[in-house]
């Protein structure tokens, strides 16, 4: 079984080889400038992860992982342009360097080519058609996990189980569905696929979580952008929506009131509100949320029919993704 980096390496080589530097460069450069921007590659390395549990071949899974990659990538531009956001990875995002039209059309055809990649990732009509059974439902859910975000920003009503929903929409089914097509393309069976869609799924979930906890908690140093960011913006994260819960009188009112204004102090604004979710002991009762969806991504990864070394690097990939601090 290779080693992370060497699967993060195998893809990049492979990326770069279908680099989009194709004319016309005013429609192209933008996918190129966005998909050789520096990331995890999270995605495209847990289809290589899912396909190498069962002896795949790498000229399928190449093409599913960059097919992947591509689509999470178009996600993130139109994202982008959706939240006014300036700024990706530290860089100008693809709308404020190139312009909003172009943001959008460039978008549009890296989503088309998401599709190409991916037919490429199976032999047999019937595997190509699972493929893109999986790629489409994937694809519709993180559109629809993307409106309930959108949704979420004009309610004062939104529960922890629908953020949950929203999560597993927007972040983790993607996740789950790169381990899942991953296995399709080396042809593992049904009962295979099930349990590496609830590992990715459930591990998606924590990993979203762990955001949240660092986006508020984490260490500024590690972090890598500002912490409180989430506060800032008034997003309904699940601390912020377990808190309402918990407080009462004047800490409730104090709360619903910060996030939902726009002070110009905002130093002041994460400082008060951090220390009202230290008070209602947020953290802890966080922490043991993203526990759960990790000991329930294992217990489906424990079920996996697979060879053990393959299921050991999953489980450290997973440890890692849920220890980190940036």
């Amino acid at each position: 079984m290779l080693d992370i980096k060497t699967l993060q390496d195998t893809f990049e080589a492979y990326r770069r080889q279908y680099a989009f530097t194709q004319d016309p460069q005013g429609l192209y450069e933008p996918v190129e400038y966005i998909m050789a921007s520096s990331g995890k590659r999270l995605r495209p390395v847990l289809v290589l992860m899912g396909s190498a549990l069962f002896q795949g071949d790498q000229s399928r899974s190449l093409p599913v992982a960059m097919a992947v990659e591509i689509f999470h990538n178009f996600s993130l531009v139109h994202d982008d342009i959706m939240d006014k956001a300036p700024l990706r990875r530290g860089k100008p995002a693809v709308h404020t360097k190139y312009g909003l039209n172009t943001g959008i059309l460039s978008g549009d055809v890296m989503l088309i080519y998401a599709y190409k990649f991916l037919a490429q990732g199976a032999e047999s009509p019937e595997a190509v058609a699972h493929l893109l059974d999986v790629f489409n439902e994937v694809a519709i859910e993180v559109c629809e996990g993307q409106q309930f975000d959108v949704d979420f920003e004009s309610r004062d009503d939104v529960t922890i189980s629908e953020y949950i929903n929203m999560i597993e929409l927007k972040t983790a089914a993607l996740i789950g569905g790169s381990l899942q097509m991953g296995g399709i393309a080396a042809d593992a069976d049904a009962i295979a696929l099930t349990e590496l869609r609830s590992f990715g799924r459930n591990i998606g979930i924590a990993f979203q979580l762990q955001d949240d906890i660092l986006d508020t908690f984490g260490d500024p140093d590690k972090f890598g952008k500002r912490v409180g960011g989430d506060i800032i913006q008034n997003k309904k994260t699940f601390l912020i929506l377990k808190a309402l819960e918990l407080a009462n009188g004047e800490a409730h009112q104090t709360l619903r009131r910060l996030m939902s204004t726009t002070p110009q102090d905002e130093a002041h604004k994460i400082k008060t509100v951090t220390e009202l979710l230290r008070n209602l002991d947020i953290p802890s009762w966080a922490a043991s949320q993203k526990e759960k969806y990790q000991e329930a991504a294992f217990t489906a990864l424990d079920a996996l029919q697979a060879p053990e070394p393959g299921k050991e690097q999953l489980r450290r990939l997973a440890d890692q993704l849920l220890v980190r601090q940036s």
